[in-house]
């Protein structure tokens, strides 16, 4: 009986960035077009057809979140990545023209690698536009919130609930984490003019809690609440009583780190 032949495959991790509303999230979904989508068509473009790529991410976005460093990985095909690294930054790139999502990275990497599971600390921005009016320009970028925030009252607030706490106050209903602890490492607010940009990083996140956090530190920012509040929220761990979700399209993944490197570190290698 004859034996399929096995054919030897190189691991790459590949740093990404994509326009969030150009897509429905990270995950492959069977009525929406993705980002693993768009990912899959362009490799077995280069690959062949009958190439059955699958890819890991150490994020999966919601609809309209964008990324400039988001971390995945795939198996592709050892010869071609030994004969032709470029094909896989530039090659990649050019069937991904138009769709909203470039390579700007690629890392050879070991077979047990995993972007998912090997990444022990994930890094978010979110955007704010404040100002009166909104802007043309920052519409699809930043949230816009028109009411003047405090960004010293916004920093106190979030220093309330940084380190490991049991963050269900601030997790979506549908969010599937058997467990709702996590290390807030960084909660930090910036101000530069009328751009608001929170620094969020932690091991992970349960669902919108980014989002979540940033819609009760805006709260803060504009009187509605006392910093100190903040505290109360978290210890009370209801997340009806918390602030509004803060929309998708002002939070950005940026980076991903590993034992070895980190997202941002390999960002341009091979390109």
């Amino acid at each position: 009986m004859d034996k399929a032949v096995k054919i030897a495959r190189q691991r790459l991790a590949m740093v990404i960035e994509f326009n969030g509303g150009c897509f429905h999230g990270w995950q492959r979904q069977d009525n929406a077009f993705t980002v693993q989508e768009a990912m899959e068509i362009a490799l077995a473009k280069i690959e062949g057809l009958d190439c059955k790529p699958e890819f890991a991410a150490a994020g999966r976005t919601d609809s309209g979140v964008h990324a400039t460093h988001m971390l995945i990985h795939a198996d592709v095909l050892k010869a071609m990545w030994i004969k032709s690294p470029q094909v896989y930054v530039k090659g990649l790139n050019f069937h991904l023209r138009d769709t909203g999502v470039l390579v700007h990275g690629v890392k050879a990497v070991g077979d047990d690698f995993h972007a998912r599971f090997d990444c022990y600390e994930r890094r978010y921005q979110y955007k704010i536009f404040n100002r009166s009016v909104s802007s043309t320009l920052y519409g699809n970028q930043a949230w816009w919130v028109f009411q003047s925030m405090d960004v010293d009252k916004m920093n106190k607030a979030a220093s309330m609930v940084l380190g490991e706490h049991d963050f269900t106050t601030f997790r979506a209903s549908g969010c599937q984490s058997q467990s709702s602890n996590r290390n807030l490492k960084v909660l930090e607010v910036k101000k530069d003019e009328h751009m608001f940009t929170v620094d969020v990083a932690a091991d992970a996140f349960l669902y919108h809690m980014v989002r979540n956090l940033v819609g009760t530190l805006v709260a803060v920012g504009i009187g509605r609440w006392e910093p100190e509040f903040m505290y109360e929220l978290l210890m009370a761990k209801n997340r009806s009583i918390a602030a509004q979700t803060a929309p998708a399209h002002g939070l950005y993944f940026t980076d991903a780190l590993y034992p070895d490197f980190s997202a941002q570190e390999i960002s341009g290698l091979m390109g």
